[in-house]
């Protein structure tokens, strides 16, 4: 044989691999492809048209921190902006690379798919991606966890929706937008508007080919008292976003905190309507019995949740509940009561085929599926410092008042007296007075405790610190995991 003719085989060889290895990759990507998930009538599906039902958890506490979640007290800016006074910029930097690095791992991702869900909701706060004294300029290493997050839940066939959940300027008057004051900026300055527009336009741009993320939850609880800014500002995030990917979904959450849709003047294709169903019940109270005057057992509650799935059920569309679930409180009585709603709860969502997704996945022991066990070293450090937290009631979730009533009282009979009138937006008066003085005052005097903690750590210990948040170092509330894998009717 002719080396002219040896040279030609070879060259024929090499062309069918090419060729065996594009149809293969090619047959991989359309795999992948068929993850997308749309909007079809009031379900959602994937290219294949398989009905898709989303079922899982809130990963708060990482890319957006909060403080019954992490431990501190007030807004995530302030408790930061303590802790870089505290540690210095090297030894800041270290323990929140740490921290970022150890939240969310591989066996998270293992976990959560081997309890049968497929949905983890990632909340992101812009402070991450933009710098106030530089707007508009997104840095590009902010978004390393998240594609982390992103891949290790696709690796484990979990769908993933990312989260804004504080924008510039503060979409709510509460700490889980970041926010250290009562009022909600966002909706009163263009210029906060333009940016968080902005940034969804780079996370469309940056996500745009990937399958398992289910889409973009674009404003986490807006709270906009005049209720006339919420829906034209939707409109322009749709618009710009729509400009760049035609294809995720869009997750739209009502007014007042995800329960009020009576402003919504049009249905967009390839969206889906979210509400919050936080039951009363899941509190503090009997169940079924009387709360604040009213009776409520399950009936209730499902008429509750259909109220605020009004809007979805009228124009046949697909109905998300983006956040809903108890408080624990270690009390068996009390707990069985809660557990109870959940499972009521449970039954009306599978009813009405709705997804949801629970919050919350990781926490201090609160709320959440997993939380620290006693012995790490985070815990050790902030085990008195949260007892004292709790005293005093300084946390909106799951705080009272109750060793503090002689303070708290006396302001509230003056207000009744006083101002009998006086009604603020969202709640009234006596939960403006809880916000004002316990959870913004207190929590601001009281941050500066929590960061002098890390005060003179070593990298070792601050390490340490940041590895306690690891999946191995948490415990299961197993009851909880029993009931949403269908193991507890």
């Amino acid at each position: 044989m002719s080396k002219l003719n040896v040279y030609l085989i070879f060259i024929c060889f090499i062309l069918f691999l090419v060729s065996v290895c594009t149809a293969e990759h090619k047959s991989i990507q359309n795999d992948a492809d068929q993850n997308f998930l749309m909007v079809k009538g009031n379900q959602l599906v994937n290219q294949k048209g398989d009905t898709v039902i989303l079922r899982g958890f809130g990963l708060g506490g990482m890319l957006h921190m909060e403080n019954f979640i992490d431990g501190y007290p007030a807004n995530e800016e302030a408790m930061r902006e303590g802790l870089l006074a505290a540690l210095g910029p090297e030894k800041y930097n270290l323990y929140f690379e740490h921290f970022l690095k150890n939240y969310f791992t591989e066996p998270d991702a293992k976990y959560i798919n081997s309890l049968g869900l497929n949905l983890v909701r990632i909340p992101i706060n812009y402070h991450l991606f933009e710098d106030d004294m530089n707007p508009g300029v997104i840095k590009e290493e902010a978004f390393e966890h998240l594609d982390r997050v992103i891949d290790l839940c696709a690796k484990y066939n979990i769908y993933t929706i990312i989260d804004l959940h504080a924008l510039p300027g503060f979409q709510n008057q509460h700490w889980h937008s970041d926010n250290p004051t009562h009022i909600a900026l966002f909706w009163k300055h263009k210029d906060f508007q333009d940016r968080a527009l902005h940034l969804w336009e780079v996370i469309a741009k940056r996500y745009i080919d990937q399958p398992w993320i289910a889409g973009y939850d674009l404003i986490n609880e807006p709270a906009d008292p005049t209720g006339k800014k919420v829906f034209p500002y939707y409109k322009r995030l749709h618009d710009a976003i729509r400009k760049i990917d035609p294809n995720h979904i869009l997750f739209i959450e009502g007014n007042t905190y995800a329960k009020d849709f009576s402003m919504f003047t049009e249905v967009w294709d390839n969206v889906v309507y979210a509400n919050h169903d936080y039951a009363r019940p899941g509190f503090g109270g009997d169940y079924p019995g009387y709360i604040d005057g009213k009776f409520i057992d399950k009936d209730s509650l499902e008429q509750v949740f259909l109220g605020k799935s009004d809007f979805m059920l009228k124009n046949n569309v697909p109905i998300w509940v983006g956040e809903f679930g108890p408080l624990y409180t270690g009390d068996p009585k009390q707990d069985d009561i809660r557990y109870q709603v959940l499972k009521d709860q449970l039954t009306y969502y599978d009813k009405y085929k709705v997804s949801w997704c629970i919050w919350l996945y990781k926490d201090m022991g609160l709320h959440a599926i997993m939380h620290q066990k006693a012995d790490t070293p985070y815990m050790r450090l902030v085990s008195a410092f949260l007892s004292r937290k709790d005293s005093l009631g300084v946390d909106s979730w799951g705080t009272s008042d109750k060793n503090i009533r002689q303070v708290i009282a006396p302001i509230e009979k003056l207000f009744e007296k006083e101002f009998p009138e006086y009604n603020p937006y969202p709640a009234g008066s006596k939960r403006h007075i809880r916000l004002l003085v316990r959870h913004i005052l207190m929590a601001e005097a009281l941050t500066p405790e929590y960061c002098n903690l890390f005060k003179d750590l070593s990298e070792a210990e601050l390490i340490a610190l940041a590895e306690s948040f690891r999946y191995e170092n948490y415990v299961k509330r197993q009851r909880l995991e029993d009931i949403l894998t269908g193991r507890e009717k």
